[in-house]
Formats: C-alpha cells, sequence, structure tokens
C-alpha cells in the first residue's frame, strides 16, 4: 500500500492525527516496521481486520503477557486471566466464558486494590491482563470501557465479537 493510499485510508478509519501525522511519508510496511506504539498497532491490526478474529485475541494476549514480569511471585491472578482469554479464543463455549469472566474479574479486582508505588505496576500487568480477557468476551461480558486500551479494545472488537 503506498503512502497516499495508507494515509487516506487511516483517515477513513478515523485515526488519529497523530497517528496520521507520523505516518509522514511511510508506506504501510515501513509504517509497520517502524512504529513503536503498540496501542496503534493494535488498533490497526483490528479496524483492517489483519488476521483472523482468533489470531487477533491472541495477539493481543501477547501483549498483555508482557506485563506479567511486574507481578509479584504467587499471584497467579493475571496470568490465569490471560490464559482464560486464549481459550475463550479457541474455543467460545458458555463454560469458557464463566471462566473468562470470573478470571478477568479477579484481575481486575487486582487492579484496583493496588495502590502503593510498586503497585502501580501491578495495577498495570492486572488490568492488561483483564484487558485481554475482557477483549475475547466483549460481546457477552458487556464490560463498560474504563481507560484507553479498553476503549481501544472496544473499538476493535465491538462490531465482530
Amino acid at each position: 500500500m503506498t503512502n497516499i493510499d495508507f494515509r487516506k485510508k487511516l483517515s477513513e478509519l478515523s485515526a488519529c492525527q497523530d497517528a496520521i501525522d507520523w505516518v509522514d511519508n511511510r508506506d504501510f510496511k515501513t509504517a509497520w516496521d517502524d512504529c513503536e506504539r503498540a496501542d496503534w498497532m493494535l488498533w490497526l491490526m483490528c479496524k483492517m481486520e489483519i488476521a483472523t478474529k482468533r489470531e487477533r485475541i491472541h495477539i493481543i494476549c501477547d501483549c498483555a503477557a508482557t506485563s506479567l514480569k511486574y507481578v509479584p511471585k504467587g499471584d497467579d491472578r493475571p496470568r490465569l486471566a490471560i490464559e482464560a482469554a486464549r481459550n475463550y479464543a479457541d474455543s467460545p463455549t458458555d463454560e469458557n466464558l464463566r471462566l473468562l469472566t470470573a478470571a478477568g474479574a479477579e484481575a481486575r479486582a487486582a487492579a484496583w486494590a493496588a495502590g502503593d508505588a510498586a503497585g502501580a505496576a501491578r495495577a498495570a500487568a492486572w488490568a492488561a491482563a483483564w484487558d485481554a480477557a475482557w477483549a475475547a468476551a466483549w460481546d457477552a461480558a458487556r464490560a463498560a470501557a474504563r481507560n484507553e486500551f479498553n476503549a481501544l479494545i472496544y473499538e476493535c472488537f465491538g462490531d465482530w465479537l
């Protein structure tokens, strides 16, 4: 996709002006290779429906899993929420949805409870894990977006989950 086509597509998709300005003279491949904003890349992947629904959910889970290093040893809630999202993506049964919803609620509760300085990093990890779970179950869970990443996930997945 040429630069002109790519910038036009971004405008059609209602990309933020910062992203359009950042693209500058880059074509799609160069922009993708150069971009360091995972949130922009996830947004673009979802809006352009790159990959399958299942693959997109797994990619979001991969992103959330990068924050697990901030979770204290022994707290498995964020990891379990990510695993539940992956399981639901692979097999969207009522039982997997129930497990996903429960694991996501646990991860979200932990994120809200974190209050000290180190808690900010833990909260980010827990929130990321919940966001991955929430993305997979948006249509059934009907959770309200509470931060920019949640809004991104809703924007990406709201039309097809």
